[in-house]
């Protein structure tokens, strides 16, 4: 998976590179079929804020988290895209199951049938 790395009023250092990495390489080996993640790490007013836009099985997925402290705010964002993910992979497997049909008539069609009503 390619990780696209941005910042807005942010310096990207080797160690912010390694710990997005390291936190989205779990992501990476439960969804082998992401291409890529693209991150982008902003500070306004003081606080942080971690923005995650990806692509899966046809849909867009973004998540974000912010908080005074740039790690705790990429781990809450890896967190709420893990859940994305795995709701989203939930909703394609649900899709596959054949859902039950019905081949009987309704009962209350059945029970006003069977009445005899003079």
């Amino acid at each position: 998976m390619k990780i696209n790395l941005s910042g807005h009023h942010v310096d990207i250092t080797d160690s912010i590179k390694e710990h997005v990495n390291q936190k989205f390489s779990k992501i990476a080996t439960h969804f082998p079929t992401l291409i890529s993640l693209d991150v982008i790490i902003s500070k306004e007013h003081g606080e942080y804020q971690a923005e995650l836009r990806t692509n899966y099985e046809g849909s867009r997925i973004s998540a974000s988290g912010s908080g005074e402290v740039m790690y705790p705010a990429i781990a809450t964002a890896a967190k709420k895209l893990d859940a994305a993910l795995k709701h989203r992979k939930g909703q394609l497997k649900a899709d596959l199951h054949e859902k039950p049909v019905s081949t009987t008539p309704e009962i209350a069609h059945e029970i006003i049938q069977e009445m005899k009503l003079v």
